[in-house]
């Protein structure tokens, strides 16, 4: 390799089919770059030493050995907690992550949840698993008109945006709060700080977490949230597990101070078989996997590609993270 713009970019253990793939298309369609794909903590140990940019988990005895690194990309779009370790956030190199991928996947899904409880559909699959045939009255309260509605999304970066986008189509209103986006993306009716968050939760009809894990969100949706939603929303989480206190959510669950909870993500996973979220009559469960889809890993692929090629040329890298808050 040579020219003034050639790097060198090691792609940490531990390896996969998909990995090796990647290198070697990498090596192939960014001749900038040296693509070293490293097969175990040992060869790791020398090649991180002279490495300009790197691709997976980088533990602080691995990146106290780099001389030159500059640039870390993220395998994940939040990384579990451990990622970034104080000495990678004191570090100069930028990381950059994979976010935006899942964004008409997880979207979708939210939507789900939000047409399941809108049409009563938390109250029919039980009814259908014990084949009763039993209608409820148009009384009842197991219909949400969503024209007349309102959503509020917590943290609307790109899946928000997505969300909030698909619930503006069928009617509904979406109020929003996000620490970094100071416009509302289409369909957000108001846009707020984070800080505005207690004074929305009772005016939605549907509270839906799309946050990542930070040390400020750990844990931020409590019991004394949960009490200022209205008794009849909804509460939705396909962000992080770990934005929200289970123990708290059946609490108010079983005080009825909200209808029912939809979860993809949990504070601890797997959810284990006994936890009494299983078994609740107004709780829709899926297990991590709101973004599954197709082409992910094509667009994966393309973003670390991309940022190969902006590295090599100097330029500004796609999806950098503020390490400091780990998005």
């Amino acid at each position: 390799m040579s020219g003034a713009n050639a790097f060198k970019f090691v792609m940490l253990p531990p390896q996969n089919a998909t990995y090796r793939e990647w290198a070697a298309r990498l090596a192939a369609e960014v001749p900038e770059a040296r693509i070293v794909l490293v097969e175990d903590d040992a060869q790791a140990m020398r090649e991180i030493v002279d490495a300009d940019g790197a691709f997976g988990w980088l533990p602080a005895d691995l990146l106290a050995r780099s001389t030159k690194l500059r640039w870390l990309q993220a395998p994940q779009i939040a990384p579990a907690a451990g990622y970034y370790h104080q000495a990678l956030i004191e570090h100069p190199l930028k990381v950059t992550n994979f976010r935006e991928i899942f964004n008409d996947h997880i979207g979708a899904h939210i939507m789900a949840f939000v047409l399941a409880f809108a049409r009563g559909m938390h109250v029919f699959i039980p009814r259908q698993a014990r084949r009763e045939w039993k209608k409820s009255s148009q009384e009842a309260g197991d219909v949400v008109h969503l024209p007349e509605a309102t959503a509020l999304i917590v943290g609307v970066g790109g899946i928000g945006a997505e969300a909030a986008r698909l619930l503006a189509a069928f009617g509904v209103k979406v109020l929003a709060t996000d620490a970094r986006r100071a416009t509302a993306p289409e369909g957000v009716a108001e846009m707020h700080k984070p800080e505005a968050l207690d004074s929305l939760l009772p005016r939605a009809d549907f509270v839906i977490l799309t946050v990542p894990h930070t040390p400020a969100t750990e844990g931020f949706f409590n019991r004394t949230r949960f009490q200022k939603m209205k008794p009849s929303a909804f509460f939705i989480n396909i962000g992080r597990g770990m934005t929200t206190r289970l123990d708290d959510l059946v609490d108010a669950l079983n005080a009825k101070e909200i209808a029912g909870a939809a979860l993809d993500v949990f504070e601890i996973e797997p959810l284990p078989p006994e936890h009494p979220l299983w078994t609740m009559p107004n709780v829709l469960l899926t297990p991590h996997m709101a973004g599954h889809g197709p082409y992910l890993n094509d667009r994966r692929y393309e973003i670390m590609k991309e940022n190969c090629r902006r590295f090599a040329a100097g330029k500004d890298l796609m999806n950098e993270v503020d390490k400091g808050v780990w998005f």
